[in-house]
This record gives structure tokens, sequence and C-alpha cells, in this order.
């Protein structure tokens, strides 16, 4: 019998805020990129204080599209985490360069490492990629630095980090480019759909024109009588966010102060239970900066995926959803050909576990998640049990 899911991983805080844009958008009869997305745009850049938001389909064509934007060219190198979803290399991929794969710094701070990244830097290095894991940030100051004395371009993927603080500085406004995810486990979820956000005048321009075909206009200002044709000036893409989406990501944006600051509060609840377990580390638990806490992570100490995935399983029968955040890219079959001496990321993508976290988590289940984890780590070491999810 199938355990029934006590504590999901992720849980939409969707009501009847995002019912009444979609409607609204519904009964205006223009559902496809439109007013919705300026509006959504407008509020975004506002929200970071940058001067320009596009919003994208996805924050894999965003991260395309940034790329393409910066001009990067077949056979430049890009410096990136392995500890990272795969669009982040994919995107690389997509423009004909190669990720460049680096180790993160700690299990404790599993961001890009800086002095890794300074001895992967050669003649074909053309930009530095990272991702703020978990909503935390990578060390930015050392990594705008290597990027100033080399020339080299800095993107930001920041799908885990809307509104993350760096020094006390927004994340996502200081590189060349940054890119957001709404996916729809995401602090901001529209289902699909992402942000490219920029202060450069030209990067802004050349984006939308590459997220819709490279077409002078879109068909809702024509539509307006803002414009009566169009040319077609580069070899762009259809990476368009309709207006559906977009209302939602309206919607999302007004909950998103106060759904990270709950956030907050059930991470600081984590910390205070699961700090006792010696068998445990906590990336990031002495950080003090505002993070978005787009996910939980923990990492087991001196273990391996074969009891990580033990321990998973025993969650499991506790109707606990976990996940883990990630695999590492670079092992990967389509990028495992070349040889990357990355121990950290190695052992942090063979040991990690991604507890539930989402605003409307309650504490007691909190709680429960906390002591079936307890349970499982004792018994796992002291007992010596392994759990198997295929039997009862």
């Amino acid at each position: 019998m199938k355990t029934q899911i006590k504590v999901p991983l992720f849980d939409l805080n969707y009501d009847e805020h995002e019912e009444k844009e979609i409607l609204n958008t519904i009964r205006s009869k223009w559902i496809s990129i439109g007013p919705q997305n300026e509006k959504f745009e407008n509020l975004f850049a506002e929200m970071l204080g940058v001067k320009h938001a596009v919003a994208i389909s996805s924050c894999t064509g965003a991260l395309h599209i940034a790329l393409s934007t910066i001009g990067i060219n077949s056979g430049d190198e890009i410096i990136c985490p392995s500890l990272t979803f795969v669009a982040t290399a994919n995107s690389i991929k997509f423009v004909n360069a190669n990720p460049i794969f680096c180790d993160i710094t700690s299990i404790e701070n599993p961001t890009i490492n800086p002095e890794k990244i300074k001895e992967l830097i050669t003649p074909k290095t053309k930009a530095i990629l990272v991702m703020h894991y978990g909503g935390f940030p990578c060390s930015m100051d050392e990594i705008i630095d290597i990027c100033k004395k080399n020339n080299l371009k800095l993107i930001e993927d920041a799908c885990h980090a809307p509104l993350s603080k760096y020094k006390g500085r927004t994340i996502g406004t200081e590189s060349d480019i940054a890119c957001y995810s709404f996916f729809s486990n995401k602090n901001i979820s529209t289902g699909e759909g992402g942000m490219i956000v920029t202060n450069n005048n030209y990067y802004n321009n050349k984006a939308r024109l590459l997220r819709s075909h490279g077409m002078t206009s879109l068909s809702y200002e024509r539509s307006k009588g803002h414009s009566t044709g169009y040319d077609v000036v580069e070899l762009g893409f259809n990476y368009r966010l309709d207006d559906m989406r977009a209302s939602l990501g309206i919607a999302q944006l007004q909950k998103l102060k106060k759904d990270i600051q709950r956030r907050m509060e059930l991470r600081k609840l984590y910390i205070e239970q699961l700090s006792e377990i010696d068998e445990l580390v906590i990336p990031f638990k002495d950080q003090m900066q505002f993070s978005s806490n787009y996910i939980f992570p923990v990492v087991l100490k001196d273990s391996n995926y074969i009891e990580r995935g033990s321990i998973r399983c025993y969650l499991s029968k506790k109707g606990i959803q976990t996940s883990i955040h990630y695999p590492a890219v670079h092992q990967f079959r389509i990028y495992n050909h070349q040889y990357y001496d990355l121990p950290v990321t190695e052992y942090f993508a063979s040991t990690e576990i991604t507890l539930p976290l989402y605003s409307n988590l309650s504490e007691e289940n909190l709680l429960y998640v906390c002591s079936s984890i307890k349970e499982a780590i004792y018994k796992s070491r002291n007992e010596k049990k392994t759990f198997n999810c295929e039997s009862n």
C-alpha cells in the first residue's frame, strides 16, 4: 500500500488573489504576451531596484537569452557550478560554448568557490555563471573582482533567490544579467516562467528582441496601433511569457515578502531542532543575511548516497516527502566525458537531503519532520538498520 503523504515537500500559497488576477485576464480577452507582462516586469524591476526586467517563458530560456545577449560564441568557456539544476549548464551548450564546472566552497557553504574559479580561467574564458544555492548568496565581492580583473562577464542564476541580500545589497542587481525562475515550486510560482533583469540598456533591448523571434514589435503593440508592421533583425526564439502566467506572477509578488518572512521563522525552528544532531550539517546555519529560503537542505556527515537513500525511504514511510538539490551535473552522462576534480560537490550531491519548507508548513508538521529524521539517523547509525522504499 502506498504511504499517504502527511508532509509534502512543497505546497502552493494560491488563493482568491491568483483566481482574481487570472479571471481579470480572461475577461480582458488578451491572454498572450501583453499588458499583464508589462505590469509584471515593471513590478519586478521596482522590487529589485533595477532598470529593466524582461519576462521569459522559463529560467532556462532566460539563461539562454542572457548568454546570447552578452555575446557568448562557439568554443567560449563559461565557468559555472556543477551543484545546480542542469539547465544552468545546458544553457551554455545552447550557444555552443563549454561549461567548465567548478567546485563549491564547503558543505556548509555550497556556493561556487572563488579560489577554484581563479584556477579555471583560461584565454577561452568569457564569463562566470553563478548560482545562489537555496537563496543564499555566493561570495559576490570576490567574484565581481575576479570578473573585473579578467575582463569577464557575470551572469547570476538567481532562480532560488528573489529578494535575497548580499551584504545588504539585493542579489541580481550588480551583475551583467541575472535570471529568475517562476517554476511551480519556486518562491514566486507561475507554473512555468522566468525573468531577466539588467541595468544595461543594450542587454535589455536585445533580450526583448531575442525572446520573440527577433521581431521589432509584438502583436499586442500592433493591435493597439503602436505599430503597423515589423522587421526581423535578430535570429530569435519564442520565449514569450503569456499574460495568464504574468497575472499569476503579479499576485505572487504581492505575497513574496510575507512568504519569505514565514520561511525565515520556519528555518529558525528547523535549526533549533536539528542543531543537536551531530550527524547532520545544516548549510548556511550561521548565515544572517536576508534570504528567500527557497529550500531547507541538510547534509549527512561521514555518509554516502546509500545511507542517504535509506534515510529518505524511512522519511517517505512516515509520509514525509524529501528531495535532492542536486545531483552533480558533471556526473550526468551528457557531461561525464571529461574528468573534473570536484570532491566537495560530489560529497554534497551524494549526502544532501532537502526537507519540506513552505510558508504554510505548520510548526507541528515541522517538528514531526525533525523527530522523524532524528529517528532515521539513530536507527541507521546505532541500530545499523537500512530502509527499503519497496518493502512494507
